[in-house]
């Protein structure tokens, strides 16, 4: 990530795949999602960069509020993709 501590109301969305993620990332961002920032997550100890996944972290909701409030929502657009969510 950016080295910046992730926010709270932020959720991140991971995802196996870069292409998926940047995709999923356009339409948040079409959806009134910011700032649906896509960064690469290389656990501790990985030495295959393959093995990588994918984080869109969106702070703000298309309503103003924080990304949280629509937790459920993004949580069943990245099991589209076969990834998950985790809310900060």
């Amino acid at each position: 990530m950016t080295g910046e501590p992730v926010r709270a109301g932020t959720v991140l969305v991971t995802l196996p795949d870069r292409d998926d993620a940047e995709e999923l990332a356009e339409q948040l961002l079409a959806q009134g999602y910011e700032p649906c920032l896509v960064h690469r997550d290389m656990l501790a100890g990985e030495d295959d960069a393959e093995d990588v996944d994918w984080v869109i972290e969106v702070r703000t909701g298309p309503h103003g509020g924080p990304a949280t409030l629509d937790e459920p929502h993004l949580a069943a657009l990245a099991e589209d993709y076969d990834g998950f969510t985790a809310a900060e």
